[in-house]
């Protein structure tokens, strides 16, 4: 059995932090949340890996490799453009061949990974196997009709009017009776090829597709509150150890990991939270939930559930927090009067402003 990434999307909900990084490599607890997905499918047994990018192809290649670092084996299916999950299966056809896959999107997190689904498929073979959750807004998903016998019905892709509350999990299991199903499919309204189509044209087809109702958390990490509240998960089982310094005027509180090379100077670290490789944190307080990357400086301010990603500055600046920073960002505190903010932004940014 193979497995399919799909690291080729763009992440304009992220923007704009996804003007300059993948959204892929956007980190949770410090480790990037498609390494999650890297592992879950290592764990599960898999080791032959396809990995479809796009435009931020070389930053994937450089963090996955060949795949030697997970147990795995790495190919690289480059997509021209982002023209829907079916067509990343057209893009994959000649290498993934007549074997089984799953197919998993690289921004979605699945706690508890995906054994058990995974060994299901592999001993009852259907033709295809989808992950389904509640959500409390349907519409911004796929959605999956089931019947009274827990058959698959229907599958529409971001309903404007949902048929349940049921949401298609960013995880599928196929055997190659897709193939047929993805050549029939045609580009949707939104000019895409929709694996939700090619799933329908296996259940018009007769062919067995099996749903998996989920109860664990999943997230599919499209915007900057969902990646807090992965972050916020993963940091709750975070293993505590510091292998840089604490002074002896600092606290630490809690399940709290400290990189090494990393200086802790007067300053309250609360956990769960990890401290990045070479981050100096001075005179300040750094509350839970929170995840600080390598080689930041903090001084002066209070940060809680964020995450300040590699090389940024936080000085002076008060109280900071459900915030995620960018890479080499420079957050400061200013002047108090006259009453005024100024701002360096970048294209499609969204700030809040408490008055």
């Amino acid at each position: 059995m193979k497995a399919l990434v799909l690291a080729g999307g763009t992440g304009t909900r992220l923007r704009p932090i996804t003007h300059t990084a993948a959204k892929q490599l956007v980190p949770v607890a410090n480790k990037p949340v498609l390494f999650y997905g890297i592992e879950s499918i290592v764990a599960a047994g898999i080791t032959e890996i396809g990995v479809v990018v796009g435009g931020t192809a070389d930053e994937i290649r450089a963090a996955l490799g060949d795949g030697s670092a997970f147990g795995a084996r790495v190919t690289y299916l480059p997509q021209e453009a982002p023209l829907g999950l079916a067509h990343a299966v057209l893009v994959a056809r000649d290498w993934l061949a007549d074997d089984d896959f799953v197919m998993y999107l690289g921004d979605n997190f699945v706690v508890g990974g995906i054994t058990d689904v995974v060994e299901e498929f592999r001993r009852e073979r259907p033709d295809a196997g989808i992950l389904l959750t509640k959500v409390a807004d349907p519409s911004v998903f796929g959605v999956a009709e089931l019947g009274p016998d827990g058959s698959v019905v229907r599958l529409e892709e971001k309903p404007p009017a949902p048929r349940s509350d049921l949401a298609l999990v960013g995880v599928y299991l196929f055997t190659p009776a897709v193939h047929e199903a993805v050549a029939a499919c045609v580009p949707s309204a939104r000019g895409e090829l929709e694996i939700t189509d090619a799933v329908q044209w296996l259940v018009d087809s007769g062919h067995e597709v099996r749903a998996t109702t989920i109860t664990g958390y999943w997230k599919d990490t499209g915007n900057a509150d969902d990646m807090l509240e992965v972050n916020r998960i993963v940091l709750e089982s975070v293993e505590p150890g510091v292998e840089g310094q604490v002074d002896e005027a600092s606290e630490i509180v809690g399940r709290v990991r400290i990189g090494p090379g990393a200086r802790i100077v007067r300053s309250r670290i609360v956990g769960p939270t990890v401290i990045g490789a070479g981050t100096v944190v001075t005179d300040s307080h750094i509350g839970a939930f929170t995840s600080i990357a390598d080689g930041c400086r903090i001084s002066g301010s209070e940060v809680e559930f964020s995450i300040v990603l590699q090389g940024s500055r936080i000085e002076d600046a008060g109280r900071v927090e459900g915030s995620l920073i960018g890479r080499s960002v420079h957050v400061s505190g200013a002047v108090r009067a006259p009453r005024a903010h100024r701002f360096v932004l970048g294209d499609h940014s969204r700030i809040r402003i408490a008055f």
